[in-house]
């Protein structure tokens, strides 16, 4: 990483391109409230400087992804003396997933509930395990998802998303694939296997290609077809002129692996 930090309610190990961060809040079931909020939105940023950081893997330590909001958090304010300054809120962290060049993968380890939905929904890839809950149970206790409505409508259809949070339903894994929440539900031997096959195709790929390719899709995402079709003419045309799409045509006329040099 560019930068050590102290983080109270996360923690980041990276190795082989693969920035793994993991919300770290066993006792509270990695509920997410503003310190984490903010500890993620500096890994992130630091992961997304750092050129040996080829993607990210969020997950939860213990038995839980993220079981919803951290309400106790939210009232006592951040973690400690050498907590970090305030770099933004939850739904700067929406937005931060949403801006990424790098993918993240969510490896779902347990329930994802609330706002920890919300961080499923908002990766690029998702992988859950047999026996998670996913859900948004906030009307049970008088509030509504309104930050993470954002996200979940854009990945399951209209009546199941009003369903979830009128009813704050919960699914499991299976129907959370149906619904496009995940894109593989495994039992939790294939978990890491699952993620790790994920992460293997990822970092094989041209990371300036990734990049490029995110930053249209980000660009063009609420843009109407006369509007994307342009826009994603001139990022084609810039992604052809880059070094790596020359080594990639090459290679594939020459029947060799592509080597890479992210340029």
């Amino acid at each position: 990483m560019s930068e050590a930090r102290t983080f109270h309610r996360i923690q980041c190990t990276s190795s082989g391109g693969i920035l793994t961060v993991v919300l770290n809040n066993p006792a509270r079931k990695n509920a997410i409230g503003p310190t984490m909020v903010n500890e993620l939105l500096y890994a992130l940023d630091d992961g997304m400087h750092d050129p040996e950081v080829r993607c990210f893997v969020l997950t939860g330590a213990g038995d839980a992804f993220c079981a919803g909001g951290d309400f106790s958090d939210m009232t006592s304010g951040t973690g400690g003396g050498d907590a970090l300054p305030v770099h933004g809120d939850y739904a700067d962290l929406l937005l931060a997933f949403a801006a990424s060049t790098k993918p993240i993968i969510a490896r779902v380890n347990g329930h994802a509930l609330g706002g920890g939905l919300g961080l499923v929904a908002a990766s690029h890839f998702a992988v859950g395990v047999a026996g998670a809950k996913l859900g948004t149970p906030e009307v049970h206790v008088g509030l509504f998802p309104m930050m993470i409505m954002a996200v979940l409508q854009r990945n399951v259809p209209r009546r199941k998303l009003l369903e979830m949070m009128l009813l704050g339903r919960r699914f499991d894994v299976y129907e959370a694939v149906e619904l496009g929440l995940l894109n593989q539900a495994v039992e939790i031997e294939q978990l890491d296997p699952a993620v790790d096959a994920i992460t293997a195709e990822l970092t094989a790929k041209s990371p300036i290609a990734l990049r490029m390719g995110l930053e249209a899709y980000a660009q063009q995402d609420d843009l109407s077809l006369e509007a994307a079709l342009p826009l994603l003419r001139e990022r084609l045309a810039a992604c052809l002129s880059t070094d790596d799409a020359r080594e990639g045509l090459m290679a594939f006329l020459e029947k060799r692996s592509p080597r890479w040099t992210g340029k």
